[in-house]
């Protein structure tokens, strides 16, 4: 059974920092690429990084230099270190894994406000 499970979320103020975590099991790790997704409340789900099993990264604009997405398949684990959040960043956010077939984490809540 394929589980991905996300934690790091929390609320922090504008500007401050978020380190997320996903831990995968049953797939093989290393031959999936990773993505994190986000949603906020009433908008529909946007890719915000994804590194592919070879560590090539790739971003969306409204992240770039701020977010980095990284990777250790030793742990089975993908993070997203979130800098200089802005209360725009307020959403759930979600890894996934792809290769024939992508499969959710669950969310994790991140809230960006003072």
């Amino acid at each position: 059974q394929v589980q991905l499970v996300e934690s790091g979320g929390g609320l922090v103020q504008p500007g401050g920092s978020l380190r997320l975590s996903c831990v995968a099991s049953g797939i093989i790790f290393r031959l999936y690429a990773m993505g994190w997704y986000r949603q906020a409340p009433g908008k529909q789900r946007e890719l915000i990084a994804h590194i592919t099993p070879g560590n090539t990264t790739n971003y969306a604009d409204f992240v770039k230099g701020r977010f980095t997405i990284s990777r250790d398949n030793a742990k089975n684990t993908v993070y997203l270190q979130m800098n200089s959040l802005k209360t725009e960043d307020t959403a759930v956010y979600y890894c996934a894994a792809a290769r024939t077939t992508t499969y959710w984490g669950k969310g994790t809540l991140v809230t960006v406000s003072s």
